[in-house]
C-alpha cells in the first residue's frame, strides 16, 4: 500500500513577494493592503514554506498601521503632532513592504519594525 503525503509544502518565494507587495494596494484602493494579504495568508499558509510567518507579520503590521492612524487623527489637534505621525506612517507603510518583499525573495524572515504582535 502506498501512502501519499498531501500536506507537503512547497517553496514559493514569488508568492511571498507578491503577498508583501500587495500591501501597497492601500495606496490604490484604500483598504486592499489588509484584505489581499489576509486572503493569501489564510489560503496558502499550510501549502507554502514561510507563508505562515510572513502572513502573520503582514497582518500584524497592517493592524498596527490602522491602529496608529486612528490614534494620530485626534492627535492632529495637539499642535499638529498627528500630521507628523501620519507622514511617518505613510513613509513606513510604503517602504517596509518593499523591504520585506526583498527579504522574502532572499529566504529571510520579515522585519518586524514598529509592529504590535496581535497574532503570534
Amino acid at each position: 500500500m502506498e501512502v501519499i503525503n498531501h500536506t507537503a509544502k512547497r517553496t514559493d518565494n514569488q508568492l511571498l513577494v507578491i503577498t508583501h507587495i500587495s500591501q501597497l494596494l492601500t495606496y490604490v484602493t484604500g483598504f486592499g493592503g489588509l484584505i489581499v494579504p489576509l486572503i493569501l495568508w489564510l489560503t496558502q499558509r499550510d501549502k507554502v514554506i514561510g507563508m505562515n510567518e510572513h502572513g502573520k507579520a503582514i497582518v500584524n503590521f497592517q493592524l498596527t498601521l490602522i491602529l496608529l492612524t486612528i490614534i494620530s487623527i485626534p492627535a492632529i489637534l495637539l499642535l499638529g503632532l498627528g500630521i507628523l505621525m501620519l507622514i511617518f506612517i505613510g513613509i513606513v507603510a510604503f517602504v517596509l513592504p518593499i523591504v520585506n518583499a526583498v527579504r522574502a525573495s532572499n529566504n529571510e524572515s520579515p522585519s518586524l519594525f514598529m509592529t504590535i504582535r496581535f497574532i503570534s
